[in-house]
């Protein structure tokens, strides 16, 4: 059994008075691929953020890597390895590709040097050093911002609805860049609403609703649970 990345239990979050999760319960294990899906509202972003204390309140235990966060700042999680990729993306819009990739500083060894990410991320390679944030495709962007995550060392990516609103031969690229990933060890929880996407890429997948885990299985049983996840998911 490989060690566990990320171990979450009976976490509860809230966003001032509004109590969002309510005992989460699930764990990632090093090296794997976890998809939490659910219907819009049922607490998956709000997890993942809860993960790194970016929200109001939090209660409960979040071990990364066998270390308890519940009580840590943000900066002290990512120090640990968690890359965070938000659905907003968060790229400086006036500056290039390379000098966006120049910015983040080093939170553990083994960050891709620049090469390196070119290689994954060959559509950048192309805009390196003449577009600036604000010319990028939105699927240009969503990669920068995967890229950025990589350059710092971060080996628990917590990816948060990576393909929405790209077309499908940016899509496809993206589920080949997680593949690579994988290929290289890397842990990586996806928050995802596209189904079709997730689905080949994890190795189980945690189904949520109303702020905790309601089911989780392996992708072996993905067949036998296609009912189910019509009811939680409407697919």
């Amino acid at each position: 059994m490989a060690e566990e990345a990320l171990a979450v239990a009976d976490l509860h979050a809230w966003y001032g008075e509004s109590h969002v999760l309510h005992g989460m319960d699930f764990t990632v294990r090093r090296g794997e691929v976890v998809t939490l899906l659910g219907r819009n509202g049922a607490g998956r972003t709000t997890t993942l953020r809860a993960i790194l204390g970016l929200t109001g309140r939090r209660q409960g235990s979040v071990r990364v890597n066998g270390v308890e966060t519940i009580s840590s700042p943000t900066y002290k999680i990512a120090h640990l390895g968690v890359g965070y990729c938000p659905e907003e993306r968060g790229i400086f819009a006036s500056l290039s590709v390379e000098e966006n990739l120049a910015l983040p500083p080093r939170i553990a060894a083994g960050g891709m040097e620049m090469e390196e990410i070119f290689a994954m991320f060959p559509n950048l390679r192309e805009r390196r050093s003449t577009a600036q944030g604000t010319k990028l495709s939105g699927g240009e962007q969503q990669m920068l911002a995967m890229a950025r995550i990589l350059r710092t060392g971060a080996n628990l990516l917590l990816l948060d609805e990576i393909t929405e609103g790209l077309a499908p031969v940016i899509v496809q690229a993206l589920g080949r860049v997680i593949l690579k990933l994988k290929e290289r060890g890397f842990t990586i929880v996806l928050v995802e609403q596209n189904f079709r996407f997730a689905a080949p890429l994890a190795d189980r997948h945690y189904v949520m609703e109303h702020g905790r885990i309601a089911e989780s299985f392996p992708a072996s049983q993905l067949e036998a649970k296609t009912a189910m996840l019509h009811e939680y998911l409407g697919v």
